[in-house]
Formats: C-alpha cells, structure tokens, sequence
C-alpha cells in the first residue's frame, strides 16, 4: 500500500505541518477536528502538496529530507510547485 509524504498549511498562522499516512483525506479531517499537540492550536489547515511512496521507509527518509532541508521557503517551494495556480 502506497505511503505519502504531506504538507499541510494552517489557514491560521500560515505555518506548515509536513507529515506521512497511508489516507490523505482521513489525515487532513483528523488534523482539522482533533490534531495532534501542534496541529490542533493552528486549525483550520489545507493540504498544499503531497507525494505518493512505495513503502513506509522510503516515505519517512522523504519526510525526514524534507524538514532537514529546512525552512519555509523550501516548502513553500514544494506547495507551489504542486499547484501553479495559487500564485
């Protein structure tokens, strides 16, 4: 079953969530009703970009690259490159 790489965007504070699931729809209404310690003070959030995985391993080394890489601007990049459309 395929594993994916996540970003959310809080419609709060702008600030990003990057996560992995095997249910993309089921993990966003999860965040946006009950949260986890970060997400639930920075609700509502939307998915800006995700990411489809073989395997839970390589999902998690994505993940893990993703928040090394660090900073705003990278994921930023990753959200816009997702949808071109939203400026």
């Amino acid at each position: 079953m395929p594993i994916f790489v996540y970003i959310l965007r809080s419609l709060k504070d702008e600030s990003y969530y990057v996560g992995t699931t095997q249910e993309l729809e089921s993990r966003l209404k999860y965040h946006n009703q009950i949260g986890t310690q970060y997400t639930k003070q920075k609700r509502p959030w939307e998915l800006v970009y995700s990411e489809e995985h073989p395997d839970r391993s390589s999902a998690m080394k994505r993940e893990y690259a993703i928040k090394k890489r660090g900073g705003k601007k990278f994921i930023e990049s990753l959200a816009k490159m997702s949808r071109p459309d939203r400026g």
